[in-house]
């Protein structure tokens, strides 16, 4: 059994029983690491039976089962993790994903290099039998260059949480992780917040992109006092990403395109346009009008329409949330300063963000603050 440079604190949040099948595999699956995580904490987001029936069944078997002491919703779920977690790296796995063997020694090896902030990997869909077209292992709504590989990647399928066309295919940094699989060292939290409960998933609600704003609020902060981190994707850690039939309909591709721009949006307030639009302009100029030619070529009309269909909902839904008011409410978490007092990162009315920090006695110094934009080697759309 080999010996990661860094302990980790296995992750995974739940909110329903209606997935305690996907559940028992998730915990399962990281039991079955050839690396053994420091501890793995499964948080039940606001639901007493879930809460009492994962403790019955996991508590026996090592596992630490705790009710989310935050705001509903996946962001106040990973957040309680945060403060619970014990291992130098805090690792993320969705309750409807199952890790592959290799999985947690291929997401901890790059953390061997001190500048190495936080690691991803892949997350591959396995698709529901209804709604994928014959002879296929792919739906029309989500097309890709490989529609009969299970492994291949689409264009969009960042909708249901996966890694998509676009990415790199080997070791690389890159701006933002994807929630389904990823893992941060737990100092990162200590220096700049957790999640934005503002933004995070509640439900079935696909608001998101909470995963891109630390990522950018991270690199911003360590850039500020002169400190480089590297966000690295690593494709050798894999999971296997379940999606629902639901996920694979029109109205889902427009609920949570719509709800991209949304979020994008809320971002880009939060952080600055700069960085929160940098690799999608990329994107969009070039990996979905190639996917759209592809699919002309071949025919595929529905498959070439769900493609300009995804990328016209998550423009009106950026623009809607680009109108006053529209992510008014969203606010940063609190961070410890260097020298311990508590630092909370909000939003003015202008769009400014404004940092408010409390001495220990209690006077409130405001400082306004922008952040230089980055420059990251590959694009991340999907939060």
């Amino acid at each position: 059994m080999s010996t990661p440079a860094v302990t980790a604190t296995v992750v995974i949040c739940v909110y329903t029983e209606k997935r305690w099948g996907d559940i028992v595999a998730a915990v399962d699956s990281v039991a079955a690491q050839d690396v053994t995580a420091a501890e793995t904490l499964v948080i039940v987001d606001h639901n007493a039976a879930l809460l009492s029936r994962a403790q019955e069944a996991f508590t026996t078997r090592g596992v630490r089962v705790l009710p989310n002491a935050h705001k509903q919703g996946l962001s106040g779920a990973r957040n309680t993790a945060v403060a619970e977690a014990t291992g130098d790296v805090v690792v993320f796995l969705d309750d409807d994903a199952t890790a592959r063997p290799g999985w947690l020694a291929a997401l901890l090896a790059p953390y061997s290099d001190p500048t190495v902030a936080a690691v991803g990997g892949v997350a591959h869909p396995r698709w529901p039998a209804r709604g994928v077209r014959a002879g296929t292992a792919r739906p029309h709504v989500l097309p890709g260059a490989d529609p009969g590989n299970g492994d291949a990647t689409g264009e969009l399928d960042w909708i249901v949480g996966c890694t998509y066309t676009g990415q790199p295919t080997e070791q690389a940094e890159v701006r933002n992780l994807m929630g389904c699989n990823m893992s941060f060292r737990r100092d990162v939290f200590e220096r700049v917040g957790g999640f934005a409960e503002d933004i995070g998933r509640i439900g079935k609600n696909p608001l998101g992109c909470e995963e891109t704003e630390l990522c950018i609020r991270a690199r911003q902060a360590y850039r500020r006092v002169g400190e480089k981190i590297r966000i690295v994707f690593e494709p050798r850690a894999i999971v296997d990403h379940r999606v629902s039939e639901d996920r694979v309909e029109w109205a889902y591709l427009r609920r949570r395109s719509w709800a991209e721009g949304l979020s994008k949006a809320a971002v880009s307030a939060l952080v600055g346009s700069d960085d929160a639009l940098s690799t999608e302009r990329s994107y969009v100029a070039k990996v979905l009008p190639t996917a759209v030619l592809r699919e002309l070529r071949q025919r595929n009309v529905v498959s070439a329409a769900a493609v300009v269909t995804a990328l016209a909902w998550t423009s009106a839904g950026f623009l809607r949330g680009k109108l006053p008011g529209a992510t008014a409410g969203v606010r940063l978490p609190a961070a410890q300063s260097d020298s311990g007092a508590r630092i909370d990162t909000a939003q003015s009315d202008s769009g400014a963000r404004i940092d408010t920090a409390r001495s220990d006695s209690g006077a409130r110094v405001d400082t306004a603050r922008e952040g230089a934009p980055a420059a990251p080697a590959h694009p991340n759309v999907g939060g």
